[in-house]
């Protein structure tokens, strides 16, 4: 499906001049895949600037290469788990978020979602706001895509999720923070707040919902899939094989990186992860839970579950007390003493709550599918703990100060103790159910037809779609050239 359809010259001409006027320059996605395409006279600018500043350079580091010891790139990041802290001989490797912008990787998937409607003239910042509807990171990678962009911004996400996001949110300028009925498994709200809107403001507003827009999934195919197969490459030792990709479901765009994978590794299991308490793809489940950032109650558009393999459903408690094991005092001591290093237990406050969600999935799976020390699995860690400092102060609260007889209860039950169950692996019909099962929402509910939802069944169509990198990569190096700002760098 082509996606951009046509270039609206008249919008494009006064964005050229805003982004003109405001120095603004847009990297490519080949960029972003590959740092050391970027020109030289930004490389050198970029150490001079804080990562985390509202500065437009920083659009440039929305990329898995970022190195946070000299402010340039590196070959990526990555920390992989050892069976003293997994229980299993499998390698499992995560690929951490923290060192993007805004702390997490949303912020590619969200550029991506926005850029090509800029640089065709599709979204004009002049008369119209750009809506990010999340359950977590997205709207706070859109909401940070917009303020470097010079658009307007409003994010729109459950009123419970964590206080972090509403205060991060509001420090950058976002225009408009809009919190809806619920927590982390009321997608639905999120939704019926875009239709409010639209009918309120008609085309005051450009709404990026991730979990419809095939960007989300077109970059995380293009810029994850490429980090994993090249950090497997580096990691890699003879004998080796590629035998998982690990993601939870969410918007459905960090799984596409499995689709590249497959490319390459026609045997990977890919393996969706979510809530036990919410079991949406595993059982046709609902409810209510705490591993936030993952969304539910519903597959999202652009999942292409014809390339998932195996439902993980993960206990939101587990997820929970291995947050406080990874991030306590007394929790640290007693993994030293059951021989994790130094080393691992500095680097576990790089995993927040859905990346102990996938990476509990990984454990469960290796087991499941009887891997070992030849099998490497990949999973994303989207952002850290600092997103969720007040989440394990809530849990210290609830269950009492963290000591040893909690941290071995919590080693043992939730890291040696993990088994295979409430896992789904999927044959053929399983995957047609879960793709017709789209149709409760996105045509009943959100203005799709039938005939588009019997499109998304078609491996052409998937295949199509994530070619088009190109053509954005042109548009983006056009209107670079259109604003004359990268030519008038010294």
């Amino acid at each position: 499906m082509k996606l951009i359809k046509e270039v609206n010259e008249k919008v494009l001409e006064k964005t050229v001049k805003r982004c003109r006027d405001r120095k603004i320059i847009i990297p490519t996605l080949a960029e972003q895949k590959d740092p050391t395409l970027i020109p030289e006279k930004i490389t050198r600018r970029l150490p001079k600037v804080d990562i985390q500043s509202v500065d437009p350079l920083n659009l440039f580091r929305i990329t898995w290469k970022n190195d946070p010891k000299t402010g340039l790139f590196n070959r990526g990041n990555w920390v992989e788990f050892p069976s003293e802290l997994t229980g299993v001989k499998a390698r499992l490797v995560g690929l951490v978020g923290k060192y993007f912008p805004i702390g997490a990787h949303k912020v590619g998937a969200a550029f991506a979602c926005l850029v090509p409607r800029l640089v065709s003239g599709e979204f004009d910042p002049e008369t119209q706001k750009a809506v990010w509807p999340s359950t977590g990171n997205y709207c706070r990678g859109g909401a940070f895509d917009c303020a470097l962009l010079a658009c307007n911004a409003i994010a729109i996400l459950p009123e419970g999720m964590s206080q972090e996001r509403f205060n991060w949110l509001r420090s950058i300028g976002t225009d408009e923070v809009i919190g809806t009925p619920g927590t982390e498994s009321n997608v639905k709200e999120i939704y019926d707040m875009c239709w409010k809107l639209r009918k309120e403001r008609g085309n005051k507003i450009n709404i990026f919902n991730q979990f419809e827009e095939f960007p989300n999934a077109i970059w995380h195919y293009t810029i994850t899939g490429s980090i994993i197969e090249e950090v497997y490459q580096q990691i890699a030792k003879p004998g080796d094989r590629m035998g998982a990709y690990i993601s939870a479901t969410g918007s459905a765009g960090t799984i596409a990186a499995g689709d590249f994978l497959r490319t390459l590794h026609p045997a990977i299991r890919v393996v969706a992860t979510e809530a036990l308490q919410c079991p949406t793809l595993h059982s046709f489940g609902f409810g209510a839970h705490r591993i936030e950032g993952i969304g539910d109650k519903h597959v999202p558009w652009v999942h292409n579950v014809r390339n998932t393999d195996m439902i993980a459903a993960i206990d939101d408690e587990q997820v929970m007390q291995l947050l406080r094991l990874f991030n306590e005092k007394e929790g640290h001591a007693y993994l030293a003493k059951q021989g994790v290093s130094k080393d691992i237990i500095s680097k576990l406050n790089l995993l927040g709550i859905s990346s102990i969600c996938n990476l509990v999935a990984a454990i469960k799976a290796s087991k499941y599918y009887e891997m070992n020390e030849h099998d490497v699995i990949f999973f994303p860690m989207t952002d850290s703990e600092e997103m969720y400092t007040s989440r394990v102060a809530e849990m210290a609260e609830m269950h009492g100060a963290y000591d040893a007889d909690k941290a071995a209860q919590h080693y043992a039950r939730y890291l040696m103790g993990a088994n295979t169950d409430f896992l789904r692996e999927l044959n053929y019909r399983d995957r047609k159910e879960l793709h017709n099962f789209k149709y409760f929402t996105w045509v009943e509910q959100q203005g799709k037809t039938s005939a588009e939802l019997n499109e998304l069944w078609d491996p052409d169509f998937w295949t199509e779609t994530f070619s088009q990198t190109d053509e954005w990569d042109k548009l983006i190096r056009e209107f670079n050239e259109r604003t004359g700002v990268l030519a008038s760098l010294d």
